[in-house]
């Protein structure tokens, strides 16, 4: 009798509750019946996928982190998952927006109005406009110029807007930097199991085939590394550059603890970098600890730095020294401009140059491998391979869209320098602006060698980065009461271990 009154109390308290949880198992029975056990588990699934949406709006930061990590792992071979690669990204980033949009009295979408939200306008707008592009005259494919679009624009506006809004404390940038830094070691770690353990069987199917030409180097003697990145180029640049950013933490930070796992970071990367065999990667380092030389403000960093990259180039172009490793004379291949590799590419450059000049507006964004016929008069540009970040641009929106593409990048990575430069009086916080620009100038050179620079994890790890650069002069404050509370807690705790 107890539980009959039970029964219908609840369900007269809760009833449009229960009658459509009772729907909904009706929904699985006949799913299972009729479309088997994927369909079934599907239905299942639904009440669950309800009840993480409705949480995200209490612990909207977990969809953050989330999104930090998965975006990190996303490349990860043997994941197998059903739905294309940026689709989780992409719906992570669109509910984050989202949430913050509903709750827009706590959002501070003030931090997004400066320069780089402009000039992204600019090139997304740009690119919008690219979908009218009929260059090749097989007419406009909605569907391919936005899978386009969002890799090389979209993509980036999302990852501002995230980072910008998101990040709005000390505490949560500092813990972002951790899990960017626990991410990159575990990057290395891959490269060092896949060297002296072995890859996984996914892994080898993909470098005995797609990856054998590019990764199998000197007749199998040289392989190289490429983590769970997409291939070794995508892994090799980004790693310098993460590795780039942690030198410089470590040097700026007044936090012993941040400070040694910072220079951990650094140096793991480092080593990384070499295991990759990508010759850009060594000049993508150079290139961003010699952006630190003026960014630093201090001859007592400048001079050292100048004088170690000096004899580091000096080595590499005109020594010997070392060429006993393999990698190392990879990396020296750099300096040979009589490289085929990079002559190859100089040869399809030239070609590209005379297509596009009938092309000002490239060949268009609505273009993939597979659907230009093979007598139209660009199919050479739509199957040739772009080899770099800016060919490809280049390619899909000629002259006007890459020199529109590198007048807004210039004005994003100057508009963060001159925050760093003049606006930022903490030296820590300087040094962390100065982290986060000096890889975005070293991925830059990345994405004019390789095509890495819209790739997962570093578009939204780097363009994530300047987006932060842009929102330190709100957080300055707070960062330097922080910084002191960490300071003294690290005081006492020297002064409780000189007790002992």
């Amino acid at each position: 009798m107890n539980n009959k009154l039970t029964f219908s109390t609840y369900a007269k308290e809760n009833g449009g509750r229960v009658l459509l949880l009772f729907l909904l198992f009706l929904l699985a029975l006949y799913e299972l019946c009729t479309a088997g056990i994927s369909a079934f588990a599907v239905i299942c699934l639904l009440p669950v996928l309800v009840i993480l949406v409705v949480s995200t709006f209490e612990h909207r930061m977990f969809l953050f982190w989330t999104l930090t990590v998965f975006n990190y792992l996303a490349q990860l071979k043997g994941m197998n998952l059903p739905i294309p690669t940026s689709l989780p990204n992409e719906l992570l980033e669109m509910l984050l927006l989202a949430l913050a949009i509903i709750d827009v009295q706590q959002a501070k979408f003030e931090r997004t109005a400066n320069l780089m939200l402009i000039s992204l306008i600019v090139w997304c707008g740009f690119c919008t406009l690219e979908v009218l592009n009929d260059t090749c005259g097989i007419g406009i494919n909605v569907a391919t110029w936005y899978t386009t679009a969002r890799a090389i624009a979209f993509q980036v506006m999302y990852a501002f807007l995230v980072f910008s809004l998101y990040i709005t404390s000390p505490k949560i940038l500092v813990k972002y930097i951790l899990i960017w830094g626990a991410l990159a070691i575990f990057a290395c770690f891959w490269v060092w199991k896949q060297k002296y353990i072995g890859f996984t069987s996914a892994e080898s199917a993909w470098i005995q085939t797609r990856g054998r030409a590019t990764h199998i180097l000197q007749g199998g003697t040289l392989i190289r590394y490429p983590s769970f990145y997409s291939d070794a180029a995508n892994y090799g640049i980004g790693i310098a550059s993460t590795a780039v950013a942690f030198i410089i933490f470590g040097i700026t930070s007044s936090i012993k603890r941040h400070k040694i796992f910072f220079f951990i970071v650094g140096i793991a990367c480092i080593w990384g970098l070499f295991q990759s065999g990508t010759r850009t990667a060594i000049a993508c380092l150079m290139a961003g600890f010699m952006a630190y030389v003026f960014l630093s403000k201090s001859f007592k960093i400048a001079i050292p730095f100048t004088i170690l990259f000096a004899l580091l180039v000096f080595m590499l172009a005109f020594t010997n020294i070392g060429n006993s490793n393999q990698s190392i004379r990879r990396m020296r291949t750099a300096f040979d401009r009589n490289d085929a590799s990079a002559n190859a590419r100089s040869v399809n450059q030239q070609a590209m140059k005379k297509y596009l000049a009938e092309a000002p507006w490239g060949i268009g964004m609505s273009i993939g491998y597979n659907n230009v016929p093979a007598n139209n008069k660009y199919t050479f540009m739509a199957t040739v391979p772009p080899d770099s970040e800016y060919v490809f641009i280049w390619i899909h929106t000629g002259i006007i869209g890459i020199t529109v593409f590198l007048i807004c990048t210039a004005l994003m990575v100057f508009g963060a320098c001159r925050i760093v430069f003049f606006k930022l009086k903490s030296p820590s916080l300087r040094g962390i602006g100065a982290g986060f620009c000096c890889a975005m100038i070293s991925q830059q050179l990345g994405g004019y060698g390789n095509q890495v620079l819209m790739q997962f994890p570093n578009c939204v790890v780097f363009y994530g980065g300047l987006a932060i650069v842009y929102i330190l002069p709100y957080l300055e404050e707070e960062w330097i009461a922080y910084e002191q509370e960490q300071i003294a807690l690290q005081e006492e705790r020297k002064r409780k271990k000189l007790e002992k």
